[in-house]
């Protein structure tokens, strides 16, 4: 099954809220790109992945969270 990318951000406290929020839905979800952020002091986002059977349930939840994340 293919993934796709939920949204991305440099903010880890924004990631992990999102994350946290999808893992009480069941939606699992993978942050790619963290090691790369990290080494370059936060200059590329960090992008979270989702099953594409999720995206409209994952999209939701991201946009309690966050609506300007999702554009």
């Amino acid at each position: 099954m293919p993934m796709v990318e939920l949204f991305h951000t440099p903010d880890p406290v924004l990631l992990s809220a999102v994350k946290a929020a999808l893992a009480e839905a069941d939606i699992p979800a993978v942050e790619f790109d963290g090691p790369i952020n990290d080494m370059y002091g936060g200059l590329f986002p960090r992008r979270l992945m989702i099953l594409d059977d999720d995206l409209a349930a994952a999209r939701m939840i991201v946009h309690s969270l966050c609506p300007e994340c999702l554009t």
